[in-house]
């Protein structure tokens, strides 16, 4: 009887470990620029003021769709950038991103209810976005 009392106790708590980063995370995570281009790192922090995702494009072109709690980098050519909300979330940030340096874009999703109502993009100093980044996941 007791075993059958361990085992889903086990599983449980099996099911609570964290999960080791990726290789593609650690390396993300050096915050190392790249000869020739710039870097973005795009981050929702954790806890946000709406749990549901928030999708931006960058350029109208490069989509992704971010959840509180992670961070995402792109490597730009240097030159002028926008980075703006989709759907509801009408937020815009424009980059003058010149190459070799590494820039920080924090996104803030409002919503309720699995409705997203808005968004807020801010150009974050270094050290904060470094901070962000460090406790978020890679997409």
């Amino acid at each position: 009887m007791l075993r059958f009392l361990l085992i889903p106790m086990f599983v449980l708590i099996a099911g609570c470990t964290q999960l080791p980063p990726s290789p593609q995370e650690t390396q993300a995570k050096k915050f190392e620029p790249v000869p020739g281009k710039a870097v973005i790192y795009i981050v929702r922090g954790y806890p946000d003021f709406y749990d549901g995702h928030g999708s931006l494009a960058l350029d109208d072109s490069i989509m992704v769709t971010m959840f509180a709690g992670n961070f995402y980098r792109w490597e730009v050519a240097p030159g002028t950038h926008l980075i703006a909300g989709m759907a509801q979330d009408m937020s815009r940030v424009t980059l003058n991103a010149e190459a070799g340096k590494i820039y920080f874009v924090q996104h803030r999703v409002t919503g309720f209810r699995g409705s997203t109502w808005g968004g807020y993009l801010e150009i974050l100093p270094e050290r904060d976005g470094r901070m962000l980044v460090r406790r978020a996941t890679l997409l």
